[in-house]
């Protein structure tokens, strides 16, 4: 069978390898049996949790908070790290991961009953802290603005990280809770190549539309962090100069950086591709993956696993700092407002 039969195109993943937690197993090769119209039908599942916000305690993550109103994203990024833990949900890293998506039509009412209540201090909370928050579907459920809503409702702090577009649709809850110092924006560009961005991140939107949204939110005046992530040996690294120039251009005012860790089945999944897309330098780009994380492809150690060790991580490392201090230096983002939430639940306060 021919490699282009096989290929699942619109996808990242191109197996679905087992849960290691479920007595089934699922098929490893699923486009040799799906139709191209299965191969990209996506299910939306309800769930009903209890509650939304996750307590961070990793030192790696910059905010205490973090909720996703969905779980699984159709976004299809080949090296996402949240693919492992779709396997608690019952599903697959692989496919399963882009394909059955679980749907949190609750989360707005459950932020609004934590961030009102008495005990509650304001505390930036950050949407997808795991998987997007303007993954597709979103643009009908539309559970991701009502959470803003609830933001500025309360005058709440919230950042917020995202690879596609569509968080232009909110651009007006946006403008408000920036005039008040309440959100910043972190965009994710991981290539300026559009071919090879088609390739890593199938269903996001595409580079022409993630820098004319870098712009657009930078005009209107909300602070945006670019996120050149996951910096994959071999195949983007060398674009961090560009991703800084022309971010920087279009009203970025900072940029950072994480080095490609492939944790779990992500390993698989991601080797899978990368010997199916780039079979002429697979095994270099593995080999400095493993140079990264002490000869493994992995690493989950606090402090180390974003920009991994050696002697290539360091020489990246090297290589942002001159990009960071060539186009972003004097940038700054301001603060979060974390007064005015507590002034709208304690209106005495404002008397002092």
């Amino acid at each position: 069978m021919k490699f282009e039969e096989t290929y699942l195109k619109g996808r990242g993943a191109q197996i679905n390898p087992p849960n290691p937690y479920d007595q089934y197993i699922y098929d490893s090769n699923p486009a040799v049996h799906l139709d191209p119209d299965e191969q990209l039908r996506t299910e939306y599942i309800d769930v009903h949790p209890k509650t939304m916000l996750n307590k961070v305690t990793s030192p790696d993550i910059p905010l205490d908070w973090s909720l996703n109103p969905y779980q699984g994203c159709e976004h299809g990024c080949v090296y996402c790290y949240a693919r492992n833990t779709h396997t608690y949900w019952g599903y697959s890293a692989g496919t399963d991961f882009e394909q059955k998506i679980l749907v949190k039509k609750n989360a707005a009412e459950l932020v609004e009953a934590k961030i009102k209540s008495a005990n509650w201090k304001a505390a930036p909370l950050m949407l997808s802290g795991n998987t997007d928050c303007y993954q597709p579907i979103e643009k009908k459920l539309e559970i991701t603005r009502s959470i803003l809503e609830v933001m500025w409702k309360y005058r709440h702090p919230v950042g917020i990280i995202t690879k596609n577009s569509l968080i232009l649709r909110d651009l007006d809850l946006l403008k408000q809770l920036a005039q008040n110092n309440l959100v910043h924006v972190a965009i994710s560009v991981t290539t300026l190549d559009e071919d090879l961005r088609r390739k890593l991140e199938p269903r996001t939107a595409s580079v022409q539309n993630r820098l004319f949204t870098i712009e657009k939110l930078s005009n209107h005046g909300i602070p945006v962090n670019v996120m050149f992530a996951p910096v994959i040996p071999s195949l983007n690294d060398h674009e961090v100069f560009k991703v800084a120039e022309w971010t920087s251009k279009l009203g970025a005012r900072s940029m950072g950086y994480t080095m490609v860790r492939l944790n779990g089945d992500v390993g698989v999944i991601f080797e899978d591709w990368l010997r199916k897309n780039f079979p002429d330098r697979a095994d270099k780009v593995v080999n400095k993956i493993k140079a990264n994380h002490g000869g493994q492809v992995n690493d989950s150690q606090f402090g180390r696993r974003m920009q991994g060790e050696g002697n290539y991580a360091e020489i990246f490392k090297r290589q942002y700092q001159l990009a960071k201090k060539k186009f972003f230096e004097g940038r700054e983002t301001p603060p979060y407002n974390l007064e005015l939430h507590q002034q709208m639940k304690n209106p005495q306060l404002s008397l002092f």
